[in-house]
């Protein structure tokens, strides 16, 4: 599973990355995982199987929704489960959006 999570700078998710990889680890999960910010940020550099934003940014899905692929799930993180870097919520949000 490809996933890309896009924050403001890029910088800010670079936790949570470290996080949710090590829960797929001990869970078995094949995981690549990336984090970018979403200003340059351009549709055609996407390369995941499904984007995840970070609550900051959440304003800005539709316009990143309309320019993906539609194929490529989007989804907005619970702000809660991002703060407290809660990847058993998040992933069951990304089994939600590529409908497991």
């Amino acid at each position: 599973m490809r996933i890309l999570l896009v924050c403001n700078a890029g910088m800010s998710t670079s936790m949570l990355v470290n996080k949710m990889k090590q829960y797929a680890d001990q869970n078995g999960i094949p995981l690549e995982i990336t984090a970018r910010g979403i200003n340059g940020l351009r549709a055609d550099d996407v390369d995941a199987d499904v984007v995840l934003l970070g609550p900051q940014v959440g304003y800005r899905a539709d316009a990143l929704r309309a320019a993906l692929d539609p194929s490529i799930p989007l989804g907005v993180m619970d702000m809660k489960d991002y703060g407290r870097q809660n990847c058993k919520n998040i992933f069951a949000m990304i089994d939600e959006l590529m409908g497991k």
